[in-house]
């Protein structure tokens, strides 16, 4: 379901251990049009485990201007306010989704039905979770109920960034 790549260059790389992003879509809350969706987690297998995972991942979701979610959950909307400091870019001739933020840059493949929903939106709902995934590794695939479980746990939900981010296209 899930092809995901991992990437961390500065902050505190070791404390945030393996970053990995997962691209999937579905249902669009307010209408019928499927809606792109994007999260990044910790493995949690950083220096200092789970608990110094989550620390780095809300430093990295600070820096970048994001607000971390609480029990009436915040969405940036950096379409229509101007993007904080995250980018996220389609290349490889349509293949791979990179998303960048100070200190890191992260890959992961992307599916053809994933493409036509950011056409269909112009945007995806970019989810930066500070609670460590350490089921959720590189190259183990994640089922759609694993997925929802995770996504939906509102222990996630609560102290997770939320965004609508633009997408926007690199030249090959």
């Amino acid at each position: 379901m899930t092809s995901t790549f991992s990437a961390v260059s500065a902050l505190c790389p070791a404390q945030l251990g393996t970053l990995v992003v997962i691209a999937w879509k579905g249902d669009h809350p307010d209408d019928e049009r499927d809606m792109p969706f994007l999260l990044a987690y910790s493995l949690g297998d950083g220096e200092g485990g789970p608990d110094a995972a989550a620390v780095a991942a809300r430093q990295l979701i600070e820096e970048s201007g994001l607000p971390i979610g609480s029990e009436y959950v915040d969405v940036v909307d950096a379409v229509r306010d101007g993007e904080p400091s995250i980018t996220l870019a389609i290349e490889d001739g349509g293949r791979t989704a990179l998303l960048t933020m100070p200190h890191l840059s992260a890959r992961c493949a992307v599916s053809t039905e994933w493409l036509t929903a950011v056409r269909g939106q112009g945007h995806v709902y970019f989810l930066f979770a500070t609670r460590p995934w350490p089921k959720a590794a590189p190259g183990v695939p994640v089922s759609e109920g694993e997925l929802r479980d995770f996504v939906g746990d509102e222990a996630v939900l609560s102290t997770a960034a939320h965004c609508l981010l633009p997408v926007r296209r690199l030249q090959a």
